[in-house]
């Protein structure tokens, strides 16, 4: 069976057809070839178009298969990946409503300061094993105050590998890795935290139905297989954002193990 790889970066999007037996690559494609635009009104502001990474999806998959590399239909499953912390708002009727703000905007820093003092430091590192900082929970609590006409239609919210997925299939989920990721869960509990969407004042029914991270995430719908020549009922098996994506491929899946990021100073 050959595996569907889908990585939703702030760059372009790449994707890779994989052998499940060997698990080697067969062939890969990105789109678009140069580095997506980044919408920056404000200085710190970083958005991007969901629907636009959507059609990039759609011509990454497209060109991949030009390759003629494989057969489509031995295409058995869909993994995605995708940057972390990006936030998704969608409508009752699926539409997005705004531009998401991605990773690297800085906006929602005071709205997380603010959060992590009136939470309290020992339970957010208890509770969260984080600061609310400028995670998705954060960038959430901004668009709120400031985008209130939009805060009140929103019906789901989300990260960008959860957006995909939705386009795929029309099922939304997400994840207690995602959930973590916008600083929405609470591992001593191990549920959605309370305080977090108490603090902020959300309700807590725009959170998708949470599934494990290996596990369905929904079919590929009939319409959306025709239009890029995959087969009906694929499912999506796997979601996950960049940094858990570095644990798993490092074997960071034990207590006490540990994967470290750093960037080098220019």
């Amino acid at each position: 069976m050959l595996l569907l790889g889908i990585d939703v970066g702030t760059s372009s999007i790449k994707v890779s057809v994989v052998d499940g037996a060997t698990q080697l690559a067969i062939a890969s494609a990105q789109y678009p070839e140069t580095e997506k635009e980044i919408i920056s009104l404000k200085p710190g502001w970083a958005e991007q178009s969901p629907e636009g990474w959507w059609q990039d999806v759609k011509e990454a998959i497209k060109k991949v298969h030009q390759s003629g590399k494989y057969n489509s239909n031995d295409i058995g499953a869909i993994g995605i990946s995708y940057q972390m912390h990006g936030l998704v708002l969608l409508d009752k009727k699926g539409a997005v409503l705004r531009n998401s703000i991605i990773w690297c905007d800085s906006r929602a820093v005071p709205y997380g300061d603010k959060a992590f003092d009136s939470i309290g430091y020992e339970n957010c590192l208890r509770d969260l094993l984080n600061s609310p900082g400028n995670f998705t929970a954060a960038k959430l609590a901004w668009v709120k105050e400031h985008e209130p006409e939009i805060f009140e239609q929103i019906d789901q919210i989300m990260l960008p590998g959860d957006f995909i997925a939705q386009r795929l299939t029309g099922v939304t989920t997400t994840t207690a890795s995602a959930l973590s990721e916008g600083i929405f869960w609470d591992f001593s509990k191990n549920k959605i935290s309370e305080e977090v969407v108490q603090y902020f004042g959300f309700d807590q029914n725009i959170i998708p139905e949470l599934r494990l991270v290996f596990s369905e995430h929904g079919k590929l719908s009939k319409s959306i297989a025709d239009e890029l020549s995959l087969k009906e009922g694929i499912p999506i098996c796997y979601k996950a954002g960049d940094q858990p994506n570095n644990a798993l491929s490092l074997n960071v899946m034990e207590p006490g193990d540990v994967a470290a990021t750093a960037e080098h100073p220019v």
